[in-house]
């Protein structure tokens, strides 16, 4: 049976390229030629990519993820920087609404495009890029170069065509900008490919499981305490909670310690959430009109996981050591469909399907099957640090020999797992930024560590031990 959350959530309505692209006109409305995609710097710090869109119709707005071109930020200037990159995703979706709003209008005037949509974009982009300058460099050097981050660009959808998906028709779901039909492919024309991983000898072979539910109480916001501390909507999608209730925006260390947790052991104040998963049905939400919600183009039904697993495991090379308490852990990238997919690591699958996992389409799942959502978070820890300024670099995937990268120690890693009983078919998405058009490829998982010291030893010991513990 399916299981809607209908829950209400009053606070949620109260709180929750190029310069010069060249456009022309197209059978399919508003086509680029020569269009920079750029997707923003990856870890190696590629340039952004050239690409020929001619002849397909744009899609999304496509800006330089500013983060990755910062240096190293001081400590003492994280929070404003933090708070200034949430306003560059606020510019970001506000300009996609302009041009989401003004499809038509840009199509007979492309004008419109630089002077109504990229241009302010940039304007505003340059101008939080230079604040970011002036912070950085009360306290430290100031960076430089930060002003090529400014400018964005449009972009055609790759999906569009594929050819992949079983669905009908195009822009089906959330208001048109997405999912799309090819961006759905049935689970049973996919071919086995999830090999177990290979474990040596010396391996930590247990496991620890934590239950905290599945929300059945329905805490939802769209704030992100690791990316965007002190502002309300920084995610600008809704996320389910499970484990600590204490989470939002504002919610510092000392909160999460002394929050109430759903966590069956409460030992485990960690906090674990992800975007929610909604039905394109029609039908609407009660925070059609919120932060997050419809006023981030996150339309439908909210839908409650049928099950939630969340299970530490050990290394295939190793022992592993205790997290630090506080340890804060994104994977996946909200930003893959435009930032590339360095960072994405969500799959889909089905039940009774799950060697056969997906990385960038959702599962059409068989009567009687579910669609399973999994997160695999990075399990080596740089041994200093409970963040870093990007959120990323104070943690890392072991290679792929199972060591780790040199400096970091195996540390348990968390395995969530989220299943759905949703109706067979198309019609489901994940909530995501706006521009990132509900792409199955955006998905990810966040988790702080708020384990009290003891069961903290208890899970190291069972890992190490070989046991699985619950």
């Amino acid at each position: 049976m399916r299981r809607t959350s209908r829950k209400k959530r009053s606070t949620l309505a109260d709180r929750a390229i190029a310069a010069s692209a060249a456009l022309i006109l197209g059978g399919g409305g508003l086509v680029a030629v020569n269009v920079y995609a750029s997707a923003g710097e990856g870890p190696s710090g590629s340039p952004p990519t050239r690409t020929q869109n001619a002849g397909r119709q744009l899609s999304t707005i496509d800006c330089p993820e500013a983060v990755n071109g910062l240096p190293e930020v001081p400590d003492r200037a994280r929070g404003e920087v933090d708070r200034e990159l949430a306003a560059m995703d606020t510019q970001i979706t506000d300009a996609y609404r302009q041009f989401a709003d003004r499809k038509e209008q840009l199509a007979r005037d492309p004008g419109l495009v630089e002077n109504a949509v990229l241009g302010p974009l940039r304007g505003k982009r340059a101008a939080s890029l230079d604040r970011i300058g002036i912070v950085i460099g009360r306290v430290a050097e100031r960076p430089e170069g930060l002003e090529s981050l400014a400018g964005c660009s449009l972009r055609a959808d790759d999906d569009q065509g594929r050819g992949r998906g079983r669905g009908q028709g195009q822009g089906q779901g959330q208001g048109g900008n997405g999912p799309e039909a090819a961006d759905f492919v049935d689970i049973r024309s996919v071919r086995p490919d999830a090999d177990p991983p290979r474990k040596r000898r010396g391996a930590s072979r247990g496991s620890f499981t934590t239950d905290c539910g599945r929300n059945e109480n329905g805490k939802f916001n769209p704030d992100n305490v690791i990316v965007a501390p002190g502002v309300s909507n920084g995610a600008h999608h809704m996320h389910d909670y499970v484990g600590n209730q204490a989470n939002d925006a504002f919610a510092s260390d000392d909160d999460l310690a002394d929050g109430a947790t759903t966590c069956r052991n409460q030992g485990d104040r960690s906090t674990y959430y992800w975007p929610v998963l909604r039905l394109q049905n029609g039908q609407d939400e009660d925070d059609v009109d919120a932060d997050g919600g419809g006023r981030d183009q996150n339309t439908g039904e909210i839908q409650t996981p049928s099950r939630v697993t969340l299970r530490f495991v050990g290394s295939p090379v190793g022992r592993v050591t205790a997290m630090p308490r506080f340890l804060r852990i994104i994977t996946g990238d909200a930003k893959a469909f435009t930032n590339g997919d360095a960072n994405a690591n969500a799959s889909w699958s089905c039940t009774g399907f799950e060697d056969r996992q997906l990385k960038d389409t959702y599962p059409i799942c068989p009567e009687g099957s579910q669609v399973v959502r999994t997160f695999a978070f990075q399990n080596c820890w740089d041994g200093q640090n409970t963040d870093s300024a990007n959120h990323r670099t104070h943690v890392a995937f072991a290679q792929d020999d199972g060591r780790c990268p040199n400096g970091f120690r195996a540390v348990p890693q968390l395995v969530q797992r989220i299943v759905y009983d949703v109706p067979p078919g198309p019609g489901f998405a994940v909530d995501s930024f706006p521009e990132q058009l509900h792409k199955p490829i955006t998905d990810h998982g966040d988790f702080i560590n708020v384990f009290d010291e003891r069961l903290m030893r208890t899970m190291v010991r069972c890992i190490n031990d070989g046991r699985r513990c619950r």
